[in-house]
């Protein structure tokens, strides 16, 4: 029976919204104090329960908030004001549509009085989020925002996940009614039938070369073992989505690669001479699909089972032979149950598999200062096997996919939207909510900057990150693609950047530049040890563009 809160005192807008997100279990809230939302910063006053974290920029809070809800699978909270802190923090809102994340963003609005008339910051905000948002409303009354904290709740959450925009009129904020707080939202959970379960050994068993695909957020420790479980016993080939390594431990001899951003061409070919794909929780969305050429549209020559808790995205691009709507937990522990099959008809598919595997993740003899793929060797070796590694976008990611190795569960915190600048405000979401584990953001100079205000937030928090910042002085990623396409003509992505490991010291925090490979490892034991967040700048040569690619 669900609890209730007959609340019959008046109460302002701020009030019943703040109170409202306690009865969904809110616990933090990211963002930026505004004008248009005081009755809410005065209500979070008293909130002792509920911590507001200030931060320096609203891209970096909603970025913050995004992967609070990939962490906990609850709706992170960003707060913001109207107008320019609205639009700023429409990156996180459109990072949490492209990677499935619960999330709501609360905006502060004109009066009521005032709106139609384009109004000091006045925006219209259902029709500006309407596409990158499960659902945006304008709250008119203060007696409707429990009702719109209960709905927008469940919308956040069920089927495939996403972000909900409510916005609130200053006066609704002020105005005083009696409200009841909402019930605490409870989710839908569609599980596999017997009948899909049965149809999928029978699949399995006329399989000889079958590999699974697991990928998006919204697992959860038991899900991942029970999937480990699975292909374990049945001794199948594990292909991670993008940016999904962390499903299953990379140690396991299951684990055979990603098809992330340049991934090894060994696993996109492995994909394609596949007979049977069991998609797991991946939309197949652009990355993972190798930009739509992995796969024959709209029917795939591989058999395909696609497994995902929204029947709107099964068939939206590829026509499984067999679509179960399902959770990711309830599909994993269904899993979990079936007999173990004839694995001997694929043994030395997946055998193969791993040891292209393990050669490619192995890096090559470098004559570099600063070679990454040393150091990407060097930090999976050095940090914790629960260490939570965050990351922006940029081609320093193409190490970190290639030669890390994640090995528990909850270990990787990336944006599949593709968004610079996401590593270090991920961080911070990160160890708010793990303060005891090691907590590695790794950003390019590029990536770093564009979120490099709230490293302020990292100080005031006292929280002990470690940022590392490939710095080679350029739009790598940009300059790659100009490289190949004019060779020889890079234009517009050469950087000017300060000294960062002393852009870390005027914060009074740990800061360190590495020259040579032999520096890092020294380095990096000091960053954990610090006390505070630390910064290790990697001077990196700028004409080495990915692990395969070098210019003059």
């Amino acid at each position: 029976m669900t609890d209730r809160n007959q609340n019959t005192q008046m109460r302002n807008g701020g009030q019943i919204l703040v109170s409202a997100l306690r009865a969904q279990g809110a616990d933090r809230i990211f963002g930026v104090p505004g004008e248009s939302a005081l009755p809410v910063f005065d209500a979070l006053k008293d909130a002792n329960d509920i911590q507001f974290v200030t931060c320096r920029h609203e891209a970096n809070a909603s970025h913050m908030a995004e992967a609070d809800g990939k962490i906990t699978g609850k709706p992170g909270i960003c707060l913001v004001s109207r107008g320019p802190g609205a639009m700023h923090a429409a990156i996180g809102l459109h990072t949490a549509m492209q990677d499935s994340t619960p999330m709501l963003l609360l905006i502060g609005q004109v009066p009521r009085d005032h709106r139609g008339r384009e109004a000091f910051q006045e925006i219209d905000y259902t029709r500006v989020f309407a596409s990158m948002a499960k659902w945006a409303t304008e709250i008119h009354d203060a007696a409707a925002i429990p009702e719109a904290i209960a709905r927008a709740y469940q919308t956040a959450t069920q089927g495939r996940p996403g972000p909900v925009v409510l916005c609130f009129p200053e006066d609704v904020l002020d105005q005083e009614v009696v409200a009841e707080d909402p019930p605490r939202y409870r989710i839908a959970t569609p599980a596999p039938t017997a009948e899909a379960m049965a149809e999928l050994r029978a699949l399995l068993a006329k399989a000889e070369r079958p590999v699974v695909i697991a990928g998006g957020d919204n697992w959860s420790a038991d899900a991942r073992a029970h999937l480990e479980q699975f292909v374990r016993s049945n001794d199948l080939p594990f292909v991670a989505g993008f940016r999904s390594q962390a499903i299953l431990d990379n140690r396991s001899p299951q684990y055979v690669g990603d098809l992330s951003l340049g991934c090894n061409p060994a696993v996109v070919k492995r994909v394609k001479d596949a007979d049977l794909l069991l998609v797991i929780g991946d939309r197949l969305g652009d990355v993972t699909t190798q930009h739509y050429t992995l796969l024959d549209i709209p029917r795939t020559k591989q058999t395909l089972i696609h497994v995902y808790p929204s029947a709107e995205e099964l068939g939206r691009v590829y026509h499984p032979d067999l679509p179960i709507v399902a959770t990711n937990a309830a599909f994993a522990a269904a899993l979990a149950q079936q007999p173990v099959l004839d694995r001997a008809r694929w043994a030395d598919w997946r055998a193969n598999a791993r040891k292209t595997y393990e050669a490619y993740r192995s890096p090559a003899k470098s004559s570099l200062d600063v070679d990454m793929a040393e150091v990407i060797v060097q930090l999976r070796e050095t940090i914790a096997d629960n260490a939570v590694v965050t990351n922006g976008a940029g081609n320093y990611t193409i190490w970190l996919h290639r030669f890390f190795e994640y090995r528990e569960f909850g270990t990787q915190l990336a944006p599949r939207s593709g968004s610079m600048g996401y590593g270090l405000p991920a961080a911070i979401a990160a160890k708010l909510r793990h303060p005891d584990r090691q907590v590695i953001a790794l950003a390019g100079d590029g990536c770093f900057q564009m979120a490099s205000p709230d490293f302020a937030t990292a100080v005031q928090q006292k929280l002990g990150i470690v940022v590392i910042i490939a710095n080679n002085e350029t739009y790598g990623s940009i300059r790659m693609h100009q490289e190949r396409q004019f060779p020889g003509r890079p234009n517009g992505t050469a950087l000017t950047n300060p000294d960062f490991a002393e852009l870390a010291k005027t914060y009074g925090a740990h800061g360190e530049t590495v020259m040579r490979g032999a520096e890092f490892v020294p380095a990096l034991k000091r960053a954990l040890a610090a006390e505070g967040p630390a910064i290790i700048e990697l001077r990196l040569d700028p004409n080495q563009l990915t692990p395969a690619m070098r210019v003059p």
